[in-house]
């Protein structure tokens, strides 16, 4: 680049030498300058990371090749499908081999490819992939833990650069959207040295704070190494133990950064996450309105449901002879305590029956019932046994005699072992005593 800028330098001294009342254009310096390279630097191989890879419709590759000093934009005319820009992206190492020239239109000089060998991954992205498979091991991605983004936030904090261009669209957005919400712009770095610092501090602060209700945290689009304070762990990790929700917005679509992976809600665009985080007002009025529908709708439909219930009673026939339904329901009490009666009436005629044909059976075991028919009973005058056989009874042995009126009490004078058709012993007739009746 020295010999370069000498060469250059020396060619525009010969030219002012030539005419010093010579004024150049910017195009005929810039055709000089690009004249100077494509004369020295044909046929260069170069190489190193590449980042900011676009495709754009035409067909052709934009990107930028750097290492940890410098970096050069690079482009690759029309690709064919098996070529190495087919499979390459960003945070690959290449070495591509081609001219250095300059882009006329804003005087940036660049290296138009026409091969490239893809080397490996860069180091970035080791530690982006490296880093992300430790934070995903301990369950900073899951969805369990993703809380739930505000419907309508009172306050929405931004934590990004003050001067960039990302929080000049978010602001025009939210007030479009939402004239009157509160926005707390916390203003951080947000590439370079101690970027991922203060972007931890802001979100420890505004959680300690907790007058947001959402946190947007973000910026716009750039290289891998413009992005990387998104990359840092004390940056993921403060966005975890948040208790506000956060919402990452870093670069374009197509970037993606651990703080994307760890915040609640991912926009694409700083833009996206304004619209995101908050509906237009025209949409809560229609939200409302058409609630409002519903309401009155649901509160209709019970007020006819009651107006038809109603209606129902009002029209039975129970409701329109009142004095008429009570004399039928006082002449059913009657029939019914009539036929009650008759039941129980008829069930103490059952009873009295079944008691009057037990006390006829009772009467015939009774034994005192068949003394009327001209049987006695005689026992032991003592014991009150009944003698069934004479073995039971020696002389002298006090006896008593029932009768079906009266009783007799004789002492036994006599024993005869035989059936006698004879009448009673004498000795025994002429000892016995007479109580009378009874």
């Amino acid at each position: 680049f020295h010999e370069c800028g000498f060469l250059t330098g020396r060619m525009l001294a010969r030219e002012k030498m030539k005419s010093r009342e010579k004024i150049y254009k910017v195009i005929e310096i810039t055709r000089l300058i690009k004249r100077s390279l494509e004369d020295e630097f044909q046929d260069v191989w170069i190489e190193g990371e590449v980042s900011n890879l676009r495709q754009p419709k035409s067909g052709h590759v934009y990107f930028t090749i750097k290492d940890e000093y410098s970096q050069i934009q690079a482009v690759k005319f029309r690709p064919s499908k098996d070529d190495v820009f087919s499979r390459i992206k960003d945070g690959d190492k290449v070495r591509a081999f081609g001219n250095i020239s300059v882009y006329e239109k804003s005087g940036q000089y660049q290296i138009y490819v026409q091969t490239a060998e893809k080397l490996g991954i860069g180091d970035l992205h080791v530690l982006f992939n490296q880093l992300k498979e430790k934070l995903q091991s301990e369950g900073l991605f899951e969805k369990k833990y993703k809380k739930t983004i505000p419907a309508l936030p009172r306050t929405i904090a931004i934590i990004t650069s003050p001067t960039g261009a990302a929080i000049r669209d978010m602001l025009n957005v939210l007030d479009r959207r939402f004239s009157n919400v509160h926005v707390l712009v916390y203003p951080v770095k947000v590439q370079g040295e101690g970027a991922a610092a203060e972007i931890e501090d802001a979100l420890d602060t505004l959680n300690d704070m907790n007058e947001a209700d959402v946190i947007i945290v973000g910026r716009g689009g750039g290289s891998l190494e413009d992005l990387w304070a998104f990359n840092e762990e004390r940056v993921a990790r403060a966005i975890f133990r948040s208790k506000i929700p956060v919402i990452s917005a870093v670069g374009h679509e197509i970037d993606y950064t651990i703080a994307d992976f760890t915040a609640d809600l991912r926009a694409e665009t700083p833009t996206a996450a304004a619209e995101m985080v908050l509906k237009k007002k025209e949409d809560f009025f229609i939200s409302i309105n058409r609630l409002e529908e519903k309401m009155i709708q649901v509160v209709q439909y019970f007020i006819n449901d009651f107006r038809s219930r109603l209606k129902w009673c009002v029209d039975h026939h129970a409701m329109k002879e009142p004095q008429h339904q009570i004399a039928q329901f006082r002449q059913r009490i009657d029939e019914t305590q009539w036929r009650l009666k008759q039941i129980i009436t008829q069930v103490i005629k059952l009873a009295l029956t079944r008691v009057n044909k037990e006390e006829e059976k009772l009467g015939t075991l009774n034994p005192l019932n068949i003394l009327a028919r001209g049987y006695s009973i005689t026992q032991d005058f003592h014991t009150k046994t009944i003698l069934k056989d004479v073995k039971s009874i020696t002389r002298e042995t006090k006896l008593e005699t029932l009768f079906h009126k009266g009783r007799v009490v004789s002492v036994v004078s006599e024993i005869s072992q035989g059936h006698s058709k004879k009448s009673p012993n004498k000795a025994s007739s002429g000892r016995r005593r007479k109580r009378g009746d009874r």
